[in-house]
């Protein structure tokens, strides 16, 4: 199980905060005139009831108030109590004053933590009392012991905003899905989390995002599990600590002595096991010649379907041809024979895997009936043809009724209806599914609106252009892209780099299922030459089992390229800013996968390399990349970080827009992750850390061909 490691980050970010919580707590906020300087401040605490960690409460009320009038901002999915409430509390903000009345019965002996995350914050200028948890017992004594760590979203290191986290020392496997989580707090902004009011003994750490509201893991929700058993430790320590103002510059260095709550690297890896349940979701008939099944999963073995009415196709398996969506839990059958696509009602025997109560996969034998009533749209769209038609039918005859009477008529306007009244013959319809410009990798395909019975290549022609003639070359046949998609067809040929050719499908080369054949349709396109791409070489610290992907900047691949031997390679790439992704391929099926709670599977481990790349045309670039370099939750690029902090109205940054980059710079390393900036340090990525640092890290290189 990989462990966030940086608890030298983490003791500074959370001193230098309890420092500064100190210093203003004893003043007074007072409010400034109408054009004065902005309120920065934090409310403060002045009065509670009971007190901070009060031992054997016998109540059922808290009360919190401070130096100025307090809203709760989004209370439901920041504000979090535990032990876990069945009955939720009564939580109010009114004027400096916030209660917590309790429904439920209070548990003897119990610490009990109400975490208000960063929940509070003042009336006028919002702004945030950050991190604040009120303790107290029912008992003689407080469970102070803690247990921290982050969140993050195993697939693309994304930090996992406001899901639970929480623990059992129940230690059977079972314990996660039958009972609810004994200790729970929420994640932050940064997918962080400390989980406080703990005893001494032996933990097993979850996360959930709880959609159902019982605490427990349901296998439709986002979970992580943590592979190690914790047990919470405290030690104390001094160091020097340095006191910022709220600008973020240098107050006070003291000495202090702390508190080191252990473990405090926790590192939760959030996935959905994708856990769906086999079965028919639903079927019609969207139109005469088509029949459509939707199941609640991927249908690996194809359901087994007899028309029994109208008769005659018993024993007839060539009366569809079957198409799957890209999900592969959407199937839908064209129908061949002219019969059935006549038939009012077409009723058939199906046979078809699912799951039942216990989630074993069993054959279900079924009767469907595909009924077909023409939609209403459709109906109103004919009526309105139908009465245009007998419109110019009638005016039609009156023009020529004129003109055997020998009277001047329009012959543009007679012309015209008669054109109109002719009724096309249907036409199958192709389109290219390229631009005039490829990419050399490319190959040219066509899109059809029915599926493809023949294709005669006699009438393709492919030409390639030499000076400003073109010339006749052979072309491939036309192939399916992939065995369930009947619409699209590829031309599997490799093109010359830099040069241009030209398509022409002449008329009658498709002929569609129903008989149907294609106008004539022409492309001219050119492919682009080797000079317009980069190249690139990345070399990791990982031999195989693993990709390496170029992201976009959405976050998307672009481009997938296998390790060999500590090499992945990118030839051919337009030149654009590039991210790059790595995952522990521990499968080798070149695609990430999730994990499973019941089988103890971890998600596929996923980095990202911290910089970007900025490619050139006909550049060759070479990078070395270390993975286990930057702490994980800093790996990230925040051009395509989704799950950011939220912005506060009141920030710094409205008031000094002008500030230097240097001061940018400081600012962005105070607000960065509690984890601290700094690497790993205690668990397996400490070596690699070690051992490039001593190396003097990455290197990179760039050459022009």
């Amino acid at each position: 199980m990989r462990e966030i490691i940086n608890r030298s980050g983490i003791l500074a970010t959370m001193v230098v905060f309890a420092i500064v919580a100190c210093l203003f707590g004893g003043c007074a906020n007072i409010g400034s005139p109408e054009g004065g300087p902005r309120d920065y401040t934090p409310p403060v605490v002045t009065k509670t009831s009971p007190s901070m960690n009060a031992l054997n409460f016998k109540g059922n009320k808290v009360e919190i108030s401070f130096d100025e009038i307090v809203n709760i901002k989004d209370q439901q999915k920041k504000v979090v109590i535990s032990p876990v409430q069945h009955d939720q509390p009564l939580i109010r903000a009114l004027g400096k004053k916030i209660t917590v009345e309790f429904r439920d019965t209070m548990r003897p002996e119990t610490t009990y933590v109400i975490d208000f995350s960063n929940a509070i914050e003042d009336n006028n200028e919002a702004n945030p009392l950050d991190g604040y948890a009120f303790t107290f017992s029912t008992g003689p004594e407080i469970d102070s012991l803690q247990v921290s760590g982050i969140a993050l979203r195993a697939s693309d290191l994304e930090p996992m905003q406001h899901v639970l986290v929480g623990l059992h020392s129940n230690l059977n496997d079972s314990a996660f899905t039958r009972l609810p989580l004994e200790r729970i707090t929420r994640t932050n902004d940064l997918g962080q989390f400390t989980i406080k009011g703990l005893k001494p003994g032996k933990y097993h750490v979850f996360a959930l995002n709880d959609v159902d509201g019982d605490y427990r893991m349901a296998r439709t929700e986002d979970i992580a599990f943590f592979d190690n058993i914790v047990e919470p430790t405290a030690s104390t320590f001094t160091s020097q600590d340095t006191i910022f103002t709220f600008d973020h510059r240098i107050d006070t260095v003291t000495t202090g002595t702390h508190t080191e709550f252990l473990p405090n690297n926790v590192l939760l890896s959030m996935f959905n096991e994708n856990y769906q349940s086999l079965y028919l979701v639903t079927y019609n008939r969207p139109s005469p010649n088509k029949l459509y099944i939707k199941f609640g999963a991927a249908v690996d073995t194809m359901p087994q379907l007899n028309v029994i009415r109208p008769s005659g196709f018993e024993y007839n398996n060539d009366w569809y041809r079957l198409e799957r969506t890209v999900r592969g839990d959407s199937l839908f059958y064209w129908l061949t024979d002219s019969a059935l696509i006549k038939s009012d009602t077409i009723t058939v025997a199906a046979r078809y895997l699912r799951m039942d109560s216990t989630d074993n996969i069993e054959w279900y034998a079924d009767t469907l009936q595909f009924g077909y009533t023409k939609p209403n749209w459709l109906v109103k769209q004919e009526q309105e043809n139908n009465k245009e038609r007998e419109q110019n039918i009638k005016r039609l005859e009156q023009l020529r009724e004129k003109m055997a009477q020998g009277k001047d008529v329009d012959s543009t306007e007679v012309a015209d209806l008669e054109k109109a009244l002719i009724i096309p013959e249907p036409k199958l319809k192709i389109e290219f599914g390229n631009k005039s410009t490829i990419e050399v990798y490319d190959s040219i395909t066509v899109n059809v609106n029915a599926p493809i019975k023949d294709i005669d290549m006699r009438r393709v022609k492919l030409e390639m252009k030499h000076d400003s003639v073109y010339e006749s070359i052979k072309a491939l046949p036309f192939v399916q892209s992939n065995e369930f998609d009947l619409m699209t067809y590829k031309l599997p040929m490799q093109f010359e780099p830099d040069s241009s050719y030209r398509l022409i499908i002449y008329p009658d080369a498709f002929t569609s299922i129903y008989g149907l054949t294609n106008d004539s349709v022409s492309i001219n396109f050119r492919v682009k030459a080797l000079e317009e791409y980069a190249n690139v070489t990345i070399h990791v610290n990982i031999a195989d089992h693993a990709f390496v992907e170029l992201l976009d900047s959405k976050d998307s691949p672009v481009l997938t390229s296998i390790v060999t031997n500590g090499t992945a390679t990118f030839n051919n790439v337009l030149p654009e800013t590039y991210y790059m992704r790595l995952t522990i391929d521990r499968n080798d099926n070149g695609k990430w996968d999730t994990g499973n709670y019941s089988q103890h599977l971890q998600p596929e481990e996923v980095y990202y390399y911290p910089k970007t790349l900025k490619l050139r045309k006909n550049w060759d670039m070479e990078q070395q990349w270390n993975i286990y370099e930057t702490a994980l939750d800093l790996q990230k690029p925040e051009a395509i970080k989704k799950n950011k902090p939220e912005k506060r109205k009141n920030s710094l940054e409205k008031d000094n827009k002008k500030k230097s980059s240097d001061e940018d710079e400081e600012d962005d390393e105070f607000n960065s992750t509690g984890f601290g900036n700094s690497s790993y340090s205690g668990n397996k990525y400490r070596d690699y850390q070690n051992t490039q640092r001593n190396q003097g890290g990455s290197s990179n290189r760039a050459r022009q061909r």
